[in-house]
Protein backbone atom coordinates (compact mmCIF):
# COMPACT_ATOMS: atom_id res chain seq x y z
CA UNK A 1 0.00 0.00 0.00
CA UNK A 2 1.42 3.36 -1.01
CA UNK A 3 1.57 6.09 1.59
CA UNK A 4 0.88 9.67 0.57
CA UNK A 5 1.68 13.05 2.01
CA UNK A 6 -0.79 13.76 4.81
CA UNK A 7 -1.34 10.09 5.72
CA UNK A 8 -0.70 9.02 9.29
CA UNK A 9 2.62 7.19 9.41
CA UNK A 10 2.19 3.58 10.52
CA UNK A 11 3.67 3.22 13.99
CA UNK A 12 6.13 0.40 14.61
CA UNK A 13 8.58 -1.04 17.10
CA UNK A 14 11.77 -2.66 15.87
CA UNK A 15 15.08 -3.66 17.40
CA UNK A 16 18.12 -1.58 16.55
CA UNK A 17 21.70 -2.71 16.07
CA UNK A 18 22.20 -2.39 19.86
CA UNK A 19 19.26 -4.78 20.45
CA UNK A 20 17.15 -1.96 21.89
CA UNK A 21 13.50 -1.53 20.96
CA UNK A 22 12.82 1.65 18.99
CA UNK A 23 9.26 2.84 18.39
CA UNK A 24 8.38 5.52 15.86
CA UNK A 25 5.90 7.18 18.22
CA UNK A 26 8.62 7.71 20.85
CA UNK A 27 9.78 10.60 18.65
CA UNK A 28 6.41 12.34 18.73
CA UNK A 29 6.80 16.11 18.50
CA UNK A 30 9.92 16.02 16.33
CA UNK A 31 10.46 15.14 12.67
CA UNK A 32 11.75 11.72 11.74
CA UNK A 33 13.51 10.71 8.53
CA UNK A 34 12.87 7.04 7.72
CA UNK A 35 15.30 5.55 5.22
CA UNK A 36 14.57 2.04 4.00
CA UNK A 37 17.57 0.39 2.32
CA UNK A 38 17.95 -3.02 0.65
CA UNK A 39 21.06 -4.50 2.26
CA UNK A 40 23.97 -3.58 4.47
CA UNK A 41 27.47 -3.78 3.00
CA UNK A 42 26.34 -3.06 -0.56
CA UNK A 43 27.74 -0.15 -2.54
CA UNK A 44 24.73 2.13 -2.95
CA UNK A 45 23.44 1.49 0.58
CA UNK A 46 26.85 2.34 2.01
CA UNK A 47 26.99 5.52 -0.09
CA UNK A 48 23.49 6.54 1.03
CA UNK A 49 23.98 6.01 4.75
CA UNK A 50 27.48 7.49 4.81
CA UNK A 51 26.08 10.57 3.07
CA UNK A 52 23.55 10.94 5.89
CA UNK A 53 26.35 10.46 8.44
CA UNK A 54 28.53 13.07 6.75
CA UNK A 55 25.67 15.58 6.52
CA UNK A 56 24.19 14.99 9.96
CA UNK A 57 24.43 18.73 10.75
CA UNK A 58 21.51 19.33 8.35
CA UNK A 59 19.32 16.94 10.34
CA UNK A 60 20.55 18.07 13.74
CA UNK A 61 19.76 21.72 12.91
CA UNK A 62 16.07 20.91 12.57
CA UNK A 63 16.18 18.36 15.41
CA UNK A 64 15.21 15.53 13.05
CA UNK A 65 15.78 11.93 14.07
CA UNK A 66 17.15 9.71 11.29
CA UNK A 67 16.20 6.01 11.39
CA UNK A 68 17.48 3.59 8.75
CA UNK A 69 15.65 0.29 8.23
CA UNK A 70 16.47 -2.89 6.36
CA UNK A 71 15.54 -6.56 6.56
CA UNK A 72 19.07 -7.40 7.71
CA UNK A 73 19.49 -8.96 11.16
CA UNK A 74 20.45 -6.83 14.15
CA UNK A 75 23.84 -8.58 14.11
CA UNK A 76 24.56 -7.64 10.50
CA UNK A 77 23.41 -4.08 11.14
CA UNK A 78 25.63 -3.79 14.23
CA UNK A 79 28.72 -4.73 12.21
CA UNK A 80 27.73 -2.42 9.35
CA UNK A 81 27.11 0.50 11.74
CA UNK A 82 30.45 -0.09 13.47
CA UNK A 83 32.46 -0.36 10.25
CA UNK A 84 30.86 2.74 8.69
CA UNK A 85 30.79 4.75 11.95
CA UNK A 86 27.12 5.56 11.43
CA UNK A 87 25.70 8.00 13.98
CA UNK A 88 22.00 7.12 13.84
CA UNK A 89 19.98 3.98 14.62
CA UNK A 90 19.82 1.09 12.18
CA UNK A 91 16.63 -0.90 12.66
CA UNK A 92 16.05 -4.52 11.72
CA UNK A 93 12.77 -5.15 9.90
CA UNK A 94 13.73 -8.81 9.68
CA UNK A 95 10.09 -9.92 9.54
CA UNK A 96 9.37 -7.36 6.79
CA UNK A 97 6.19 -6.01 8.42
CA UNK A 98 7.24 -2.36 8.48
CA UNK A 99 8.60 -2.38 4.93
CA UNK A 100 5.27 -3.80 3.77
CA UNK A 101 3.22 -1.27 5.76
CA UNK A 102 5.14 1.57 4.10
CA UNK A 103 4.86 0.04 0.61
CA UNK A 104 8.66 -0.19 0.57
CA UNK A 105 9.40 -3.80 -0.29
CA UNK A 106 10.55 -5.82 -3.25
CA UNK A 107 8.52 -9.01 -3.06
CA UNK A 108 10.88 -10.43 -5.71
CA UNK A 109 14.35 -8.95 -6.07
CA UNK A 110 17.69 -9.95 -7.58
CA UNK A 111 19.15 -13.45 -7.26
CA UNK A 112 15.73 -14.84 -6.27
CA UNK A 113 15.73 -12.85 -3.01
CA UNK A 114 12.24 -12.15 -1.72
CA UNK A 115 11.05 -9.54 0.74
CA UNK A 116 13.87 -6.99 0.57
CA UNK A 117 13.28 -3.34 1.53
CA UNK A 118 13.05 -0.93 -1.40
CA UNK A 119 15.25 2.11 -1.18
CA UNK A 120 12.75 4.64 0.17
CA UNK A 121 12.64 7.85 2.14
CA UNK A 122 9.86 9.24 4.31
CA UNK A 123 9.72 12.34 6.45
CA UNK A 124 7.28 12.02 9.34
CA UNK A 125 6.35 15.33 10.95
CA UNK A 126 6.04 15.90 14.69
CA UNK A 127 2.32 15.06 14.54
CA UNK A 128 3.03 11.63 13.03
CA UNK A 129 1.95 12.44 9.47
CA UNK A 130 3.84 11.77 6.27
CA UNK A 131 5.36 15.04 5.01
CA UNK A 132 7.52 13.46 2.28
CA UNK A 133 7.38 10.07 0.56
CA UNK A 134 9.72 8.61 -2.04
CA UNK A 135 9.76 4.90 -2.92
CA UNK A 136 12.35 4.07 -5.57
CA UNK A 137 11.93 1.17 -7.96
CA UNK A 138 15.64 0.99 -8.77
CA UNK A 139 17.90 0.02 -5.88
CA UNK A 140 20.70 1.82 -7.71
CA UNK A 141 19.07 5.22 -7.24
CA UNK A 142 19.49 7.43 -4.20
CA UNK A 143 16.71 9.37 -2.48
CA UNK A 144 16.40 13.06 -3.26
CA UNK A 145 18.27 14.42 -0.23
CA UNK A 146 17.67 18.05 -1.29
CA UNK A 147 13.90 17.46 -1.28
CA UNK A 148 14.13 15.74 2.11
CA UNK A 149 16.10 18.65 3.57
CA UNK A 150 13.66 21.18 2.03
CA UNK A 151 10.73 19.31 3.56
CA UNK A 152 12.40 19.32 6.97
CA UNK A 153 13.18 23.04 6.71
CA UNK A 154 9.53 23.76 5.92
CA UNK A 155 8.17 21.92 8.98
Amino acid sequence: MALNIGDVAPDFSLFDSDKQSVTLSQFSGKPVVLLFFPQAFTGVCTTELCSIRDNSAHYNQVQAQVLALSVDSVFTLAKFKEEQRLNFPLLSDFNKDVSRSYGAIYEDWILNMRGVSKRSAFVVDGAGKIAYAEVLESAGDLPNFEAIEATLAAL
